[in-house]
């Protein structure tokens, strides 16, 4: 017989850790199609991204550039993604059309679900894709 000692968790924030190309400069799609707030940035010393923490709404995300040498690849390396990252908003469609007009992608047009919810998939210039959704009815 196994006995799991289960625990209750009061509150857990998710932040996914988004891996980049190394070498980057430029990673203002964040603040310029979602309307992410840059919160901090640790840079190398050649001024290419190291890490930035963004907050979106209430949570937090980070951009880091890959590590190879501990299997954290960005996504074009890999040539998929192995997570897809959902955010709730208020306004799909308005989100959705500021991030393709700062430089994302359609992957999925915004669609009602029978199941409530109300989802459109982007991806970004970095090749993570962004499940755009709300609640709806």
């Amino acid at each position: 017989m196994i006995i799991i000692m289960a625990r209750t968790i009061s509150k857990a924030d998710f932040a996914p850790q988004l891996f980049i190309p190394s070498g980057v400069t430029d990673v203002d799609f964040y603040t310029n199609g979602f309307g992410a707030t840059e919160l901090r940035r640790f840079s190398n010393d050649d001024g290419t991204v190291h890490v930035v923490e963004y907050a979106l709404g209430g949570s937090l995300f980070h951009l880091h550039e890959e590590r190879p040498a501990q299997g954290q690849l960005e996504p074009t390396v890999t040539k998929g993604v192995t997570c897809l990252v959902g955010v709730f908003v208020d306004d799909v469609d308005g989100l959705m059309q500021s991030a393709i007009k700062a430089g994302a992608t359609l992957v999925k047009d915004a669609e009602n679900f029978e199941y409530g919810y109300r989802q459109g998939e982007i991806k970004d210039p970095f090749g993570h894709i962004w499940l755009i959704q709300s609640k709806i009815g």
